[in-house]
């Protein structure tokens, strides 16, 4: 595999796995009617969770669990999807927790996420702050349900959604430690809200599957990659898509006073960060070989998404 091979147009798009996507879609759905919850607020976390996205970070557990599983080596798993499986459904919870709250009218007030009503919208905003409620408490129990390193991952996950919250801190109420420049106070701001669960996901992939110490760190400097060129990507998207395309609202950013980088290092800056991380991502993987295919293609995919 050629680390900074480019990739033929016709195949840009999400490299999904139709058969892996069931499989997620299939264990978030399960864990979900399993639990004992009130039918509303049950009716709310399946809207959270189950309406829609890319899946991008339970995605990216399993194919790192893939990259990293040594079929050979004592006592790893047979399958490494169902070994990850319980990590990637906890961090999707996570994720929607997420965006559930940050559409509240006292973040975001967003009212369409994924094309559709955001929670709150849906449900009403006491419901919509308590469904975020129930799936940030059931992440950690999804995830130490894992056969390999659940407390372990459990506890990853529950460090990096603190770091998501700076994140938000960050961005939100913009109280920065002083004297720190803008620049750095923009990478602050993106590899805390977004770059952290995406780290995670790479993290806790590799734990699930008992990856050695060189390919975990490997993984998660691929993780820290992709997660600040994420948020650059979608910085960019912000700036430059419509609303029917992007399938949320456009230019609030902006509008609000946020740093981003196309307000910081402008849109051809941008443009060139994200060319930057691209690279930076791709050496990561070049030593794990054919191992990492699917995680060099989420990588083209990512660096050149529109939505």
């Amino acid at each position: 595999m050629s680390a900074h091979a480019p990739i033929p147009a016709a195949a840009v798009g999400p490299p999904l796995d139709p058969a892996l996507l069931e499989r997620i879609e299939r264990a978030l759905l399960a864990f979900l009617e399993n639990e004992p919850l009130p039918a509303n607020l049950r009716a709310a976390c399946r809207h959270a969770v189950l309406s829609g996205g890319k899946r991008l970070r339970p995605i990216l557990v399993i194919e790192c669990a893939r990259a990293a599983w040594d079929a050979g080596s004592e006592g790893s798993p047979r399958d490494p999807v169902e070994a990850a499986l319980p990590a990637a459904v906890a961090m999707e919870f996570v994720h929607a927790f997420s965006l559930v709250h940050d559409d509240l009218p006292a973040l975001d007030n967003d009212l369409l996420r994924r094309g559709q009503p955001t929670c709150h919208v849906a449900f009403g905003e006491a419901l919509a702050i308590l469904a975020g409620d129930c799936l940030l408490g059931l992440a950690p129990i999804a995830a130490a349900a894992s056969a390999h390193h659940g407390a372990e991952i459990a506890q990853e996950l529950m460090r990096a959604t603190v770091r998501m919250i700076n994140g938000q801190v960050y961005d939100t109420l913009r109280v920065f430690p002083e004297g720190l420049p803008e620049r750095e106070r923009l990478e602050l701001v993106h590899h805390n809200k977004t770059g952290a669960l995406l780290e995670c996901s790479c993290r806790i992939g590799a734990l699930a599957v008992g990856a050695d110490d060189a390919t975990l760190q490997r993984l998660t400097d691929y993780g820290r990659a992709i997660g600040l060129m994420f948020q650059v990507v979608d910085d960019l998207i912000d700036a430059t898509q419509s609303a029917e395309h992007a399938g949320k609202a456009t230019g609030k950013d902006a509008a609000a006073g946020k740093l981003t980088y196309p307000g910081v290092h402008g849109i051809q800056g941008s443009r060139d960060e994200i060319e930057r991380l691209r690279r930076s991502a791709m050496d990561t993987l070049a030593p794990l070989g054919a191992r990492a295919e699917r995680l060099a293609a989420l990588v083209q995919f990512l660096a050149s998404r529109t939505r």
